[in-house]
């Protein structure tokens, strides 16, 4: 069953923005959602976001995690803060999360994984988080989120 993937780690807010996210980080994200905007695509963003994203074909989950939190790691401390910060704005939850997407398809659905030889496709099917994955998580307070959606019609 062919199988369409990505990771992201994101910082939410409601008041602060992914600009300030940015400045007080000293990280650019991939991606951004600006809280209330005019885009609708597909919703109005109910928070300000601020993204780092793997959308690397081909490797497992874990993988993929690795990438992103490589780039993440020397802030820790910095996305600690912040997110503990926002995390105690009146009415707000937990302010990072790491979220994992994925998408089975059918057989014959051309997904990003196709681009890969039909022999040479690893196994993305399994995946794990090592310790200093779940050591990151405690020390920014974030919530792992997966979503997989069925997409073999």
């Amino acid at each position: 069953m062919p199988l369409d993937q990505y990771v992201y780690f994101a910082l939410s807010s409601e008041r602060t923005t992914a600009r300030e996210m940015t400045a007080l980080l000293g990280v650019q994200p991939d991606e951004t959602k600006v809280r209330g905007s005019r885009i609708v695509e597909p919703a109005i963003p109910a928070c300000h976001q601020w993204k780092i994203v793997c959308r690397e074909p081909g490797l497992r989950v874990d993988e993929q995690i690795a990438l992103v939190l490589d780039r993440l790691r020397p802030h820790t401390d910095r996305i600690a803060g912040l997110a503990k910060r926002m995390s105690d704005e009146p009415g707000a939850g937990s302010a990072a999360r790491l979220q994992i997407v994925r998408y089975y398809t059918a057989a014959d659905d051309p997904g990003e994984n196709s681009q890969v030889g039909a022999e040479e496709k690893p196994n993305l099917f399994g995946w794990h988080l090592d310790q200093q994955v779940l050591d990151f998580l405690a020390a920014t307070g974030a919530t792992l989120d997966v979503d997989e959606y069925d997409l073999t019609g």
